[in-house]
């Protein structure tokens, strides 16, 4: 074969090549064009909500000892005999080491500024946190923690337990998802398509804000010898959102 015709043979197969590499190169993107609105097309998107009222069960709150003392000795010694004093009054109430947790520690020096910079004492601070569902025990847990030398009550927070919402949970989605199909068919029906399946559905819950309440110290000393300190949990909302794509045709 003369090197012409091994020349031309070469270009043809050349040309070739490119028309078969166009061709799957516009495939590809028939394809890729196609996809996404095959799976939009005829669907509509609605969000469904649910929501319920629920009595916390559970309270979290700081109690703390603070000391002043000459030395950093003194007040790290005075303020461990008191914390010691407070967790074995909150243990013997019931509580467990799972619900008391050291949540800060310490020891700085106390200042005077006038009319030079010195050190006049020192303070020692312990706070646990305390994580109960014994919402009746709260105000004992106060009057008690604060007998026994507690002087930093902070603040006390109530809120819907994992397990509550795993309670409300089921209600709550066959609610939202309820309410997602009603908007869903009154949206079919004013196009006059209708609704024949569901393609995909997304779900996302919230327990609502914390409830919190100051415990004034202050104002709790002059009222001591009134009765215990009221405590009222009051409520929380537990919501569910669902997000439903659905067919119509």
């Amino acid at each position: 074969m003369s090197q012409e015709n091994k020349n031309d043979k070469s270009y043809y197969v050349i040309i070739a090549l490119s028309i078969i590499l166009v061709l799957m190169s516009a495939t590809i993107y028939v394809i890729s064009q196609s996809g996404p609105e095959k799976d939009t097309e005829n669907t509509i998107s609605m969000s469904g909500y649910a929501e319920q009222k629920a009595v916390p069960d559970t309270a979290t709150l700081r109690i703390g000892v603070v000391v002043q003392s000459a030395t950093a000795k003194e007040a790290s010694d005075e303020n461990a005999a008191l914390m010691s004093a407070v967790i074995a009054e909150l243990k013997a109430m019931g509580l467990q080491d799972r619900e008391i947790q050291t949540s800060y520690v310490s020891v700085y020096p106390v200042y005077n500024y006038e009319p030079t910079q010195t050190i006049t004492g020192y303070s020692a601070s312990n706070s646990v946190q305390i994580t109960t569902t014994k919402l009746d025990n709260l105000s004992e847990v106060i009057d008690r923690s604060t007998a026994a030398g507690a002087n930093e009550i902070g603040s006390i927070s109530f809120s819907v337990s994992d397990d509550m919402q795993k309670q409300l949970r089921e209600d709550l989605v066959n609610e939202a998802v309820a309410d997602a199909s009603s908007k869903a068919d009154a949206l079919a029906k004013s196009l006059g398509v209708e609704v024949t399946g569901v393609q995909t559905s997304s779900i996302s819950e919230s327990s609502g804000s914390r409830v919190y309440y100051e415990y004034d110290m202050a104002t709790a000393e002059k009222v001591s010898g009134a009765g215990s300190t009221p405590i009222q949990p009051g409520e929380s909302t537990v919501s569910m959102s669902v997000q439903v794509t659905y067919y119509i045709e």
